[in-house]
């Protein structure tokens, strides 16, 4: 087994086929037919169904440990260079997306001037998503949405955002500044879907109250349900980073109650020590977020040591950098 032959079998679950990998890979199909056939030979199995160009079973599972492998030698080397003082390397950054649009600007800012020789790659998904993609090696860092159930991984705190109702200001609601989830019963929103961390504290929070949200549509994404806000097709309770200034004649944010605010941290695959771009990237978001000024309206840092029981409860059973 060698890097080639994972190299090989990476590319085409990436690209769907042995040509397009091939390409991929700038050489020729007959030998990214050989690497695989050589790999499937040493493990006792079909990898790929040439039928389909589709992964097996154990197809899937060496695809997800060979991209374990290829990001540990990356991280290898740059933390090779880093011990002359030269962080240079890539760094693949998951981030929801209402995050991204504020968070993004500053890390593009800082860090070629910090770190000319360290290249971002930003993955912007929701948290549902990006597990997957943490945990297969697709990104090295995820900045998304807590409480956090799937995955081992190791979880930073970063900051506590407001979650207001996003309405038209023509919505009999947007005439207030401030409403109690008592007034959303029988009002239809665009909710998250059940299941996600961010539906389930808007349950949570209605149930006290004896409360069932209605939910004209339930989608997957924070940034998908504004746009459709956005669209007229309904208000939402949305981050508060989730409406741009711009927006904000057109757009009422109305503070509800008894719907605490959202955690958003920082996750990284638990098993692996991260790499020394990667750690670089890590300081600069953590500094970001604890530089006064920095921030958009509405967030709150939270020191590890101060984010709210209810919202680490469902990290609890993983390893944690949180405390």
């Amino acid at each position: 087994m060698d890097l080639r032959q994972l190299s090989a079998i990476v590319a085409i679950a990436d690209h769907g086929s042995f040509s397009a990998a091939a390409d991929a890979l700038s050489t020729v199909q007959s030998n990214v037919s050989a690497h695989v056939k050589k790999l499937e030979r040493e493990l006792g199995t079909v990898l790929v169904d040439r039928a389909t160009g589709g992964m097996t079973e154990a197809g899937n599972l060496v695809v997800s440990r060979a991209r374990r492998a290829r990001a540990e030698l990356d991280a290898l080397m740059s933390d090779v260079m880093a011990l002359n003082q030269d962080v240079a390397g890539t760094v693949r950054i998951g981030i929801i997306g209402t995050t991204a649009r504020w968070l993004v600007p500053q890390l593009l800012d800082i860090i070629p001037r910090r770190f000319p020789r360290l290249t971002l790659v930003f993955v912007e998904s929701t948290t549902t998503a990006l597990d997957a993609q943490l945990s297969s090696g697709q990104v090295d860092l995820a900045v998304l949405n807590l409480p956090h159930v799937v995955g081992d991984l190791a979880l930073i705190p970063l900051f506590e955002e407001e979650l207001v109702l996003v309405a038209d200001t023509s919505h009999p609601l947007a005439a207030f500044e401030e409403i109690g989830i008592s007034e959303l019963a029988g009002v239809a929103l665009l909710l998250p879907y059940h299941g996600t961390a961010f539906r389930q504290e808007l349950d949570e929070a209605a149930r006290t109250l004896g409360i069932e949200l209605e939910a004209r549509a339930e989608v997957d994404g924070t940034r998908l349900i504004a746009s459709l806000v956005f669209e007229g097709y309904g208000p939402a309770i949305l981050p508060a980073t989730a409406v741009p200034s711009y927006l904000l004649e057109r757009w009422a944010t109305v503070k509800v109650r008894e719907i605490p605010p959202r955690l958003v941290g920082v996750a990284q695959r638990a098993r692996s020590l991260p790499s020394a771009p990667t750690r670089a990237v890590l300081d600069m978001l953590t500094s970001i977020v604890f530089s006064p000024g920095r921030t958009p309206p509405g967030l709150t840092p939270v020191p590890p040591d101060q984010v709210r029981p209810s919202a680490i409860r469902a990290v609890s059973p993983m390893r944690s950098q949180a405390g």
